[in-house]
């Protein structure tokens, strides 16, 4: 339940597009806990509030600078 945790879940969805979908689909924190039990990380949602919003679309796909949707 540490934000350890959550940063070392974040870190393997950065490598794996299916579980981005599954972040991208989620409703909720909650629904992200959940999602990241079934990976084999525990963390409470208020955990997921304590990251940047930076942190959290890198993960989500929302891309840097250079690919963001304002990019030219």
């Amino acid at each position: 339940m540490s934000l350890e945790q959550l940063k070392a879940f974040l870190t393997k969805a950065k490598g794996n597009t299916s579980l981005q979908e599954k972040l991208k689909a989620a409703k909720s924190p909650e629904d992200v806990v959940g999602i990241a039990k079934e990976h084999g990380h525990e963390f409470t949602a208020d955990k997921i509030n304590q990251l940047s919003e930076e942190e959290l679309e890198g993960v989500a796909g929302g891309g840097g600078e250079e690919t963001g949707p304002h990019s030219l």
